[in-house]
């Protein structure tokens, strides 16, 4: 391959890799090579990566920093917060979904029903209080104290209702989790994922507290984030190592709200949907960060882009929905 430029090599490389896996349905020129084609003119996208059954397919940084370097992950943030709190529940640091908030925290009931707030009820944004997030996030992180704040945001539904998008639900969670294993957010990050799956989480956001923000702003290199997905596909495992129970991704995937803007369904920290007929989930955050996996295609997807854009459902965020259904009919 002497003389070839570094993308004809990913090109060879890639036909290689995944032709005995398409089984002659589509040649690498039909089809991987095409779709990078297409995601490479999407100027808002930085990078992706495709892995399946332990291989990588595809991985590229079209734009901004190289695969190997923390990529800002935005609200993707919150799936890890989820597999974090499933982490803990199999460790038997938290009770269980039902196990009450409140005490968690060490806080006074407040005599109406946010005392009967649960850990489920913030890992399905079912908290039932007003958002902290889009036009109401500045006024939450300028604040004295970001849990207190969201807790006492006003009731907009009942804990268990409706799906109400909301940082603030997943900030909560973060320090009650912090509370109850006795370490930070972030130390249980790299102990917990970070050190098994060998990538790197350097610190984050903190609030006025020191307490790590749960689900927004947290890094992971575009790498590490596919590997995450393997973890994921994998039942929970990966090289041999049990990180998290098959039985929390499992009860993770099942549906329990409906976001109002993509319509899709929602489970613990997961968004549920299907590609080319097949049944998946994905973790979302601004500006266009995915990580998608397809249980049984064993495929997992990872997408960063810039983080300072926005990514709708009628704009980018719609363009990488389609780049990803046409992965899923390609592998």
């Amino acid at each position: 391959m002497q003389g070839l430029t570094r993308r004809q090599l990913l090109k060879a490389s890639t036909a290689m890799l995944i032709m005995p896996l398409l089984g002659g349905r589509v040649s690498a020129q039909s089809g991987l090579e095409a779709i990078a084609a297409k995601a490479e003119r999407l100027d808002q996208l930085r990078s992706l990566v495709v892995q399946q059954v332990g291989q990588r397919l595809f991985a590229e940084a079209f734009r901004g920093p190289a695969l190997d370097r923390p990529a800002n992950i935005k609200s993707v943030s919150k799936t890890l917060v989820a597999l974090l709190t499933g982490i803990a529940i199999d460790r038997g640091l938290l009770d269980g979904p039902d196990q009450r908030v409140l005490p968690l925290l060490d806080r006074e009931p407040f005599g109406d029903a946010r005392d009967s707030l649960t850990i489920g009820h913030l890992l399905s944004m079912q908290a039932g209080l007003a958002s902290t997030s889009g036009e109401h996030y500045g006024e939450w992180v300028t604040s004295s104290d970001w849990v207190d704040y969201a807790l006492t945001r006003p009731l907009e539904g009942r804990p268990g209702g409706r799906f109400i998008y909301s940082t603030g639900g997943w900030h909560i969670l973060g320090a009650a989790l912090s509370r109850a294993s006795g370490h930070s957010l972030l130390r249980l990050a790299r102990e917990w994922l970070g050190n098994p799956l060998d990538i790197a989480i350097p610190p984050w956001v903190t609030d006025p507290q020191g307490r790590y923000l749960g689900g927004n702003e947290m890094a992971i290199s575009p790498l590490g984030l596919a590997r995450l997905g393997e973890l994921i596909v994998n039942g929970g495992q990966i090289d041999g190592r049990r990180v998290i129970s098959e039985g929390w991704i499992q009860t993770s995937w099942q549906p329990r709200g409906r976001s109002p803007f993509s319509g899709d369904q929602y489970g613990y920290g997961w968004f549920l949907t299907r590609y080319a007929g097949q049944q998946a989930a994905y973790a979302r955050g601004y500006g266009g960060q995915m990580l998608v996996v397809v249980p049984d295609r064993h495929l997992s997807i990872a997408i960063t882009s810039d983080p300072h854009r926005p990514a709708r459902s009628d704009g980018h965020f719609g363009d990488l929905q389609a780049l990803v259904e046409r992965i899923v009919e390609a592998v």
